[in-house]
């Protein structure tokens, strides 16, 4: 069922991974596609970081650890902007194992919170974390994204382990970028999705439609 809070017991069946969006600052407004993926995924929840437009890291780290560990099931995160850095810090923090649940994550448009002169808001997540991350990622980055440039989207995926995602040029990845229920994201998604099951040792998904034209290989 779409929409669930991040407590709440999902009834499907348990392999079936539990999709957490993570927003970035300002939280995501209903044009964005992550709340469109929220009402339109089956089993999907938004994390309520709180504080969204004043936002404290460790407050955004420890709210994600507390709906990653109440899902009680797998878990695939869907990062936009300053939530992703907020999963590097989680990761960072917690050094999750496989018992972690977490099989995958899908990050959007990471802002370069090193950079001189950024929002100080952004700023408050830095030193970005440097770390691969311990489970399947991709990273999607637009070219012509103002608050990372290309260069620094790929050096970051590099870093954090992440398969890199050539956007295109959709801005900031955000509603401004009027996506709609964003069909490319969700393609990345079902290859993620195909990925962390045979990271976590489940049956894979079915195959489905949208996920033509996914990549061999990681």
């Amino acid at each position: 069922m779409a929409n669930q809070p991040y407590g709440a017991p999902v009834p499907t069946a348990a392999a079936d991974p539990l999709v957490l969006i993570i927003p970035g600052l300002n939280d995501s407004g209903p044009d964005h596609w992550q709340s469109r993926w929220e009402q339109s995924l089956p089993n999907a929840a938004r994390v309520e970081l709180g504080m969204w437009d004043d936002p404290h890291r460790n407050t955004w780290v420890n709210k994600l650890n507390l709906a990653i560990h109440r899902a009680g099931r797998p878990v695939i995160l869907v990062a936009h902007s300053l939530g992703c850095i907020t999963v590097a810090w989680w990761a960072e923090y917690e050094q999750p194992g496989p018992e972690s649940g977490v099989i995958g994550a899908l990050l959007v448009a990471p802002p370069d919170v090193d950079r001189p002169g950024l929002d100080p808001r952004l700023a408050r997540f830095s030193a970005c974390p440097r770390r691969a991350l311990p489970f399947p990622s991709i990273l999607g980055a637009s070219r012509n994204d103002p608050y990372c440039s290309s260069r620094s989207a790929i050096a970051l995926a590099r870093d954090w382990g992440s398969r890199f995602a050539d956007l295109g040029e959709l801005g900031h990845v955000n509603a401004r970028s009027r996506l709609g229920d964003w069909p490319q994201g969700k393609r990345l998604l079902a290859q993620l999705h195909q990925v962390g099951a045979n990271f976590a040792g489940l049956a894979p998904p079915a195959p489905r439609t949208s996920a033509a034209g996914a990549q061999p290989g990681w």
